[in-house]
């Protein structure tokens, strides 16, 4: 293949518009606030998972003490109609009296075991309300850091954005000074060899491979002509010939 020595030296020019776009691709795909907004998003999944745990627990506990209560009403209602027939004088056998005075303290004993149950109830959920507003308090620090997070993010990816922009314009002028037939090379290897398709040879060494070439290669270079698109023996990426190359 065939090209002037300015239409090569353009090359360089555009690999290193094209690294400079690499880097700010990788530094976009892997800016640090991605990590944290993934760990706060997970964070906060897993909070609203506890919250609805909790709150379904103190629904559940607020329902046993509604019934608890009602059991609680329902002896005492029991034990005020058995005093007041006492009290009445309604009943006279005495065998009656002794039922009815021991139905009394049973139902005065099943009433303090069932307050003893409300108590209990009442002290798990205020437990569980606690650990409710705890949640809560926890998932708000985490959307005020998530919210703060995403700003930076959006900042840092504007920037980027903006940057890469730029390059990009400044690529395109760069392109239109690369032959057709050169440009397409240099595009299929760049997407074989991790993005580099072009390299200078620097002081007898491919910049591309970073190896040093031997005489034979140095001095089949040296005899090729000037517009001669030169590969490296071992990276296959085009070889740029400069000042500095040590030919």
């Amino acid at each position: 293949m065939k090209a002037a020595p300015q239409a090569q030296l353009r090359l360089i020019d555009l690999q290193e518009l094209d690294s400079s776009l690499d880097r700010l691709a990788h530094r976009r795909r892997t800016l640090p606030e991605l990590a944290e907004i993934e760990r706060l998003e997970t964070r906060l999944t897993e909070l609203r998972d506890a919250i609805v745990a909790a709150e379904t627990e103190v629904d559940d506990l607020q329902r046993e003490q509604r019934k608890a209560e009602q059991d609680v009403e329902q002896v005492r209602t029991r034990a005020d109609r058995d005093r007041k027939r006492l009290d009445s004088g309604q009943v006279t056998s005495a065998k009656d009296l002794g039922s009815l005075q021991a139905e009394i303290e049973s139902l005065q004993r099943r009433q303090s075991d069932l307050e003893e149950v409300v108590l209990e109830i009442m002290e798990r959920t205020e437990e569980a309300e606690g650990r409710v507003a705890a949640l809560r308090a926890d998932q708000a620090t985490a959307q005020e850091e998530l919210a703060a997070l995403v700003d930076r993010r959006d900042t840092a990816q504007r920037e980027i954005d903006e940057e890469a922009a730029t390059t990009t314009t400044a690529r395109t002028a760069v392109a239109k000074d690369v032959p057709d037939d050169l440009l397409a090379l240099y595009e299929k290897l760049r997407g074989q060899f991790g993005g580099v398709g072009a390299a200078k040879l620097f002081r007898g060494a491919c910049q591309g491979c970073h190896l040093a070439l031997n005489t034979v290669d140095l001095n089949r270079i040296r005899a090729a002509a000037d517009d001669e698109v030169i590969r490296c023996e071992e990276c296959r990426r085009v070889l740029v010939r400069t000042p500095e190359s040590g030919l």
